[in-house]
């Protein structure tokens, strides 16, 4: 006796022996796996492209589950804990002088093994305590590994930069297999990131020179920014009493 039944998206042939064909699992590979031993980076070629998509995927992955949080606390709780979300890949010229910078040589196995920020998301949050509850809920995304983590807002740079910044490994899946690409993500406030970004227009645009009286100008807004975002803290704690209270 033979039976036809439909197994997700293949049909099995079942006889007495109860013999079927299983449906393949994707491989688990790394991005090593699609290069030569030592190949050295060269842009507007198949395999930079290659490599340039798989981190695009990494990064889409990331901003669909961050912007599926963005809209459960919006509808579930009526609150807004992600005011945006921005993402970038690394421009070519950006990544080989990082790699020059720091001495490494110009190959895609170290641009995979020690450049971490080749895919980037920015999360901006309204106020400081949502920055930690976004890293929490971040922590926790199914499959998700946390690789690196560091707290510029507790521990803010010399320059007075304050974000959260995680290095994570996202699984993506390709038609044969799936691998985990690294994206780093920056969670911050409103404030901090107006402040990051001023700092960043006057550090790398070239006819600008940064003075130490202009540095010094910088960590002091930086420490008023760091006020600001502290008032509107102690603030929306006040409403939140307030409200309760005539309640």
């Amino acid at each position: 006796e033979i039976r036809l039944s439909l197994v997700g998206s293949e049909m099995c042939i079942r006889d007495r022996s109860c013999m079927c064909m299983k449906k393949e699992k994707n491989e688990l590979i790394t991005m090593a796996t699609l290069l030569k031993k030592d190949e050295k980076i060269e842009r507007n070629t198949k395999t930079f492209e290659k490599i340039m998509f798989l981190y695009s995927i990494a990064s889409k992955e990331l901003e669909t589950k961050l912007e599926i949080i963005k809209e459960e606390f919006k509808l579930f709780y009526d609150y807004e804990l992600i005011d945006h979300i921005q993402t970038r890949i690394k421009k070519p010229d950006s990544i080989a002088n990082k790699m020059k910078t720091r001495g490494l040589p110009l190959t895609y196995q170290d641009m995979i093994e020690n450049i971490n920020d080749i895919a980037g998301i920015r999360v901006i949050c309204p106020l400081k305590k949502d920055v930690f509850t976004v890293r929490d809920l971040v922590r926790k995304i199914p499959g998700v590994k946390v690789i690196k983590e560091k707290d510029y807002i507790h521990n803010p740079k010399k320059s007075g930069y304050s974000s959260y910044h995680m290095i994570l490994e996202v699984p993506i899946s390709l038609s044969h297999n799936f691998m985990y690409v690294k994206v780093e993500v920056q969670i911050r406030t409103m404030a901090m990131d107006f402040w990051a970004s001023l700092e960043h227009k006057l550090k790398y645009k070239p006819q600008t020179e940064i003075t130490k009286s202009s540095s010094k100008e910088l960590v002091t807004c930086a420490k008023m920014v760091n006020k600001l975002d502290n008032k509107t803290v102690s603030y929306t704690h006040l409403r939140a009493h307030e409200t309760k209270a005539n309640l």
